[in-house]
């Protein structure tokens, strides 16, 4: 289709004068692409900020993290789970010990108590860890110290605040070196942790108490038992060796036969990274294809009117097809109306996809991302739409015979 750059200016102009003389319904057409692409952008932009959200809690767990905690057990012959651990530290000692791939190891216990310090007071969760914990964890002391060996092994009173206990019990910032009373017990802090932020579940990690698990275990618990084993492996690649020597061991020490189920169960970074990101593209694809449902409404909106448009406007195809127009010349011309509709309305979209994300970061908390794909990809299937929507009705308007078309009212 060869067509002058003057013919090519003429037909532009003829076009947006066109657009021009219905204003209200160009921009009611446009309205459809505009949402459409502005939504693709948004939910993009939830989903990969959700996505990157909960990888930075994954890597905020530790390095080469795994977890152990109690598992199911037999008993009876029927296989349960009695929410009864069996794992003590002495388990932890041996993993320890027989574990060539593990580099750190902590004994894990928890319990919710009121704290009280002075005339402030917060409810949160005390967790008894060993001081492989930091490591572990790679969790820094902001503020202090954190507690030694020593401490773990005469279950001294002491313990680590995380910065939002901190600050609810010491406002002023005075908490190394002052006493708090767990469970009417005194406790003296020796430590404030860096901040951490949320977690996956969008609990606060700052919002605990970190003392040493014998502590924990005699004086708040009263049990000889651990809820969980904390585990860091030498590198990321022996994660997995660290799993199998693990549990090879659990299974002799709990004296489980070959092949059945272990009485423990394991979850390493790798595991929770790995589900964590399959859940995250599966909620990134259902939010785009809602949105892109939304862009093919918008190109049904545009084929439309255009259809609309060349019924109104019959005579004037007519008389223009009369005076020498080609068919080829109208059917740009149409087209080029409907591309018109589509690149507008994709960049006003555009602009408001690049706006909103910010406003739900800033109104409703939630971690957004905007990727420059995203906004590529909106905008290109924007124009794309005008192509493909608008193709029919130019056709149909190219095709119309001049004599009828003049006929026509």
């Amino acid at each position: 289709m060869k067509v002058s750059a003057m013919r090519m200016l003429n037909i532009t102009k003829v076009g947006l004068m066109a657009i021009a003389r219905n204003k209200m319904r160009s921009l009611l057409t446009m309205l459809g692409i505009i949402i459409g692409v502005a939504c693709v952008i948004t939910m993009v932009a939830v989903g990969t900020g959700a996505s990157s959200s909960i990888q930075a809690t994954i890597n905020s767990l530790g390095s080469n993290f795994i977890m152990i905690f109690p598992g199911a057990a037999m008993s009876g012959g029927m296989r349960s789970f009695t929410g009864e651990s069996k794992l003590t530290p002495e388990d932890v000692t041996a993993i320890k010990a027989e574990c060539p791939a593990v580099s750190y190891a902590s004994a894990g216990t928890r319990t919710n108590a009121q704290i009280v310090a002075g005339e402030q007071n917060w409810g949160t969760q005390v967790w008894g860890v060993d001081v492989d914990w930091p490591f572990i964890r790679a969790w820094n002391v902001a503020d202090g110290d954190f507690f030694t060996d020593v401490d773990v092994r005469t279950a001294t009173r002491v313990c680590v605040l995380g910065a939002t206990v901190a600050e609810n019990l010491f406002p002023a910032g005075d908490a190394v070196g002052s006493s708090i009373r767990i469970k009417h017990l005194p406790f003296k802090v020796v430590g404030v942790l860096e901040r951490k932020g949320g977690n996956m579940m969008g609990q606060d990690q700052d919002d605990q108490i970190i003392a040493p698990y014998t502590t924990v275990m005699k004086q708040l618990l009263g049990s000889p038992r651990i809820s969980m084993i904390y585990i860091s492996a030498r590198s990321a690649d022996q994660v997995q060796e660290a799993q199998n020597e693990i549990d090879a061991l659990m299974r002799q020490r709990h004296r489980i036969p070959p092949g059945q189920e272990s009485d423990v169960n394991m979850r390493s970074q790798e595991e929770i990274a790995s589900t964590s990101e399959q859940t995250s593209k599966t909620l990134s694809i259902l939010l785009g294809s809602a949105a892109a449902i939304s862009l093919l409404v918008g190109g049904i909106g545009i084929m439309n009117i255009m259809l609309v448009s060349v019924t109104e406007r019959t005579r004037e195809i007519g008389v223009r097809l009369a005076i020498g127009a080609k068919g080829r010349h109208v059917l740009l011309q149409f087209l080029l109306e409907a591309i018109a509709l589509s690149v507008v309305g994709g960049a006003i979209g555009v602009g408001l996809g690049l706006l909103i994300p910010n406003l739900v970061t800033r109104f409703a908390g939630l971690p957004t991302q905007v990727s420059t794909g995203s906004v590529l990809l909106a905008f290109g299937f924007a124009a794309a739409i005008g192509v493909f929507f608008g193709f029919y009705p130019a056709r149909k308007a190219s095709r119309l015979d001049p004599i009828d078309a003049l006929r026509y009212e």
